[in-house]
């Protein structure tokens, strides 16, 4: 994998920022088997890199920060693990969710209900509720979510408005799919990152990441900090995006 460039000292500054950044937060488990460590605290300090990278995207103007929390494939998992993850998402809203809401971070969830007990659905809705009016940083948790399910969802509730009558198949456009999905009104990602090395979406916001740039980090997530996020955006701003058109070199 070639090297990333060096992270400016104007990312902050003049240039202007990807708008929207999805992460896929990979690399928990074996950054605590590579220490000797069991996997739960691989995954509590994925929750302190999460913190950084919170703050990192307010300090670098960024609107939207996608983060994949949970999988809806992540149930597979042993019921300890998965225990364990709940856990964490619970001390997370209770122990952040003043924090987020002082800094003006929105919280938004996508995903499914299904599964998840009533606890924990009860602090996402205050943390959504509290948090609605905020301006500076919508942070959109993917949390027990699956894009294929996603779209088939979508899907769904057109068929059955076509089938009653209050929709014509001609109707069934690309911005009629978009508008049922979990993220209608959020922009598409312009950058998914993702750490570890690994390189595939893993079922992450297929529909939404037709014309993102991706930039696969070596590091493990709980690693994650600043340095790696302006890295990541420093590669994303070496690229001309062309959204299916030609380059201005190729015009020229």
């Amino acid at each position: 994998m070639a090297p990333l460039p060096k992270p400016t000292d104007d990312l902050s500054g003049s240039l202007t920022p990807p708008t929207h950044v999805a992460i896929i937060m990979d690399g928990n488990g074996r950054w605590a088997r590579e220490r000797g460590l069991p996997r739960t605290l691989g995954h509590r300090q994925g929750v302190e890199a999460v913190r950084r990278a919170v703050r990192a995207a307010i300090d670098l103007k960024i609107t939207y920060l996608t983060i994949f929390s949970f999988s809806s494939e992540n149930w597979k998992r042993p019921i300890e693990e998965i225990d364990d993850l709940m856990g964490l998402m619970k001390r997370f809203i209770r122990r952040d969710l003043a924090e987020l809401h002082k800094a003006g971070v929105r919280i938004r969830v996508i995903g499914q209900r299904s599964h998840v007990d009533s606890e924990l659905m009860n602090l996402i809705d205050e943390a959504v509720e509290l948090t609605r009016d905020n301006d500076k940083l919508t942070l959109v948790i993917a949390f027990n979510y699956g894009s294929r399910t996603e779209i088939a969802c979508a899907a769904r509730k057109l068929a059955e408005e076509v089938a009653a009558g209050r929709l014509s198949p001609s109707e069934v456009t690309v911005e009629a799919i978009a508008n049922e999905l979990d993220t209608s009104g959020i922009p598409d990602p312009d950058l998914l990152i993702r750490t570890s090395g690994e390189m595939r979406l893993s079922n992450f916001l297929l529909w939404q990441t037709a014309y993102s740039e991706f930039v696969f980090l070596d590091c493990y997530w709980p690693d994650f900090d600043k340095s790696a996020f302006e890295a990541a955006i420093a590669e994303f701003r070496s690229r001309e995006r062309r959204f299916g058109g030609l380059s201005k070199r190729s015009m020229a």
